[in-house]
């Protein structure tokens, strides 16, 4: 139960005197996600379907990253521990809608997540947030809606690194799998005196020009303009020490 909340009558009510759920709610950390059977059976089968059909890894690596991303934003930023806890867990389920299918994944990721998180004892207020987040990723359909969907945002489009590629044959590379195997360094920063998020990435420019970086991420560096601003920051981006946004 979180800090500040008491009992009345078996009914949790928090300090603004909304009902919450009753008894049994627990405290859901990442760790709890981490370990829960359930998800790592989804996140498997997230991993399989995307290599059949030939997408860069959505997986294990890429969701634990996201949720350490995510919830490192929020932390240099001063939010609550507990905000910063429901950031990782945000990171952590985002891509689940993918062991359904890559089309609508967000939106059914984001169902799953709400399902999984309130049968674990989740308080309906905090999976009902992280349900929002998840729903709000994906560049095609989403855009930042709360402090933690915008952690997410940043998390993910800013995931590109050749540990990504799960093609081994370079010579059926498409631009996606070129792009991210040419990126040898990717680090994201907040700085919260300066106010700003920075996208710094070191790339091999022998395997891609750097134009096709932002051939195939325009949609998604403009998206991460917009989570950044909506944390109060400015998103800047750096290729090879050069500041192209």
């Amino acid at each position: 139960m979180d800090q500040g909340s008491r009992i009345r009558s078996g009914i949790t009510v928090s300090q603004c005197g909304k009902p919450g759920r009753e008894r049994g709610v627990k405290l859901i950390t990442i760790e709890d996600i981490r370990k829960n059977r359930e998800i790592r059976t989804l996140l498997t089968i997230t991993g399989a379907q995307m290599r059949a059909l030939g997408y860069t890894e959505h997986s294990f690596r890429h969701v634990g990253l996201v949720a350490d991303t995510a919830g490192n934003i929020l932390e240099q930023l001063g939010f609550p521990e507990r905000e910063v806890e429901l950031a990782r867990i945000a990171g952590y389920l985002h891509d689940i809608g993918n062991a359904v299918n890559r089309s609508g994944h967000a939106h059914i990721g984001a169902v799953l997540a709400y399902q999984i998180l309130t049968g674990m004892g989740m308080d309906y207020d905090e999976a009902a947030q992280i349900m929002m987040a998840i729903g709000n990723h994906d560049e095609q359909t989403g855009t930042p809606v709360s402090s933690i969907a915008a952690a997410l945002i940043l998390a993910d489009k800013s995931d590109v690194h050749r540990s990504r590629v799960t093609n081994t044959d370079l010579a059926t590379f498409d631009i996606h799998d070129r792009v991210n195997y040419a990126v040898e360094k990717s680090e994201i920063s907040v700085d919260s005196e300066k106010k700003t998020c920075d996208l710094i990435l070191d790339i091999d420019t022998k395997i891609c020009p750097v134009m096709d970086y932002f051939e195939i991420f325009l949609v998604r560096m403009t998206m991460n303009r917009r989570a950044a601003a909506f944390l109060g920051l400015q998103f800047q981006l750096f290729i090879n020490d050069t500041k192209l946004i």
